[in-house]
């Protein structure tokens, strides 16, 4: 076999991505769905192309970005198949329109595995991602475990798009709608957050604080950038500090925000191993090998077919007990990232 280099292009836009020639080695393409999240390229992107580069150094590695545009990120799928992609890893960003990823890659012969989110095609071969209901459940049950009977809670959804953000969502109803329903706890507001971009999130927290006269006790927020956004908006009413928020990922920002008391739980998931095993998936597909050890599970997707399932573990981390935790077991995050700012006067890390 030649001997041949490993490469990982970062492409914005759909024709940014080097070109290869006829003679060129075997490739597998990764398509992110934006970079509002950092989590995407320093994260995700980074643990899959590092994995492909032990596993498959004869690989090479095709990394894009549509930047939330669902036409460009089927533009760099096309792009990827012309350049002779072997796997298709896809984080869509929209469930539904992605179907026509899948299908164009299954007309060349060519897998396609939704990556941390779902597509919901019937030529989507697998899925690598945790259990996101049980994780919208941990996002639920933590705000109302610091909250009180009566209380009034935000609830600041994901994309629309994205069908992680539903399943996040049923999993937060699954314990608030009985307490809605009894009166135990009040739904004050709620708002889906379009591409998941914090400045939307940060409007519709400016905007269920002005609603309710600032009567808000509790913010159930999807994921760690809404969750920035809603303190920043109870940042300017004084409040920050007082009310517990929720999020997902466990950014740097989020873990600062975390030992500031300001934010006051996340879920955490073990992104180097989603980006490993897709990278497993990938080559054992490459290579025609069993993967029955990796893909333990099948789910229904919204179409009907089923998708073998590649599982992850996930944590709720609170408090600065979560944080020590995370910091533990996350390779892309160090105390030294962490405790910086404000955040550097906390006692975690005066320790």
């Amino acid at each position: 076999m030649r001997k041949l280099h490993q490469k990982a292009l970062l492409t914005a836009g759909c024709m940014m991505a080097m070109p290869l020639s006829a003679s060129a080695q075997d490739m597998v393409a990764l398509l992110l769905p934006e970079n509002v999240n950092p989590r995407w390229e320093q994260q995700d992107a980074a643990a899959f192309v590092a994995r492909m580069k032990e596993i498959a150094p004869d690989v090479s590695v095709e990394v894009f970005n549509a930047n939330n545009d669902s036409s460009v990120q089927q533009r760099q799928a096309e792009q990827a198949l012309t350049q002779g992609a072997k796997v298709l890893v896809v984080t869509p960003i929209d469930g539904d329109s992605s179907a026509i990823i899948a299908d164009l890659a299954a007309e060349e012969g060519v897998p396609t595995i939704a990556y941390d989110r779902m597509i919901n095609s019937a030529n989507t071969k697998f899925w690598v991602q945790a259990d996101m209901f049980a994780t919208g459940a941990a996002q639920a049950q933590h705000v109302v475990d610091n909250t009180a009977d009566g209380d009034t809670l935000v609830m600041l959804k994901g994309s629309p798009t994205d069908p992680n953000a539903a399943v996040i969502a049923d999993g937060q109803m699954s314990v608030l709608q009985p307490l809605f329903d009894s009166g135990a706890r009040k739904l004050g507001y709620e708002n889906w957050t379009p591409g998941w971009d914090p400045a939307i999130a940060r409007r519709s927290m400016d905007q269920a604080l002005t609603q309710l006269n600032n009567d808000v006790q509790g913010v159930v927020s999807s994921n760690d950038g809404n969750a920035g956004a809603a303190i920043e908006a109870m940042e300017e009413q004084g409040m920050a500090g007082t009310v517990p928020v929720s999020g997902l990922d466990c950014t740097v920002q989020a873990q600062q925000l975390m030992l500031l008391g300001k934010q006051t739980q996340c879920g955490w998931r073990p992104l180097h191993e989603m980006g490993g095993a897709a990278a497993e998936v990938a080559v054992r597909l490459m290579n025609d090998q069993d993967y029955s050890d990796l893909a333990t599970a099948t789910v229904t997707n919204g179409v009907g077919a089923t998708v073998n399932f590649v599982p992850v573990d996930s944590y709720s981390a609170v408090g600065a007990e979560g944080v020590a935790y995370v910091i533990e077991n996350d390779p892309s995050v160090s105390r030294d990232m962490v405790c910086q700012g404000e955040a550097a006067k906390t006692d975690f890390c005066a320790d």
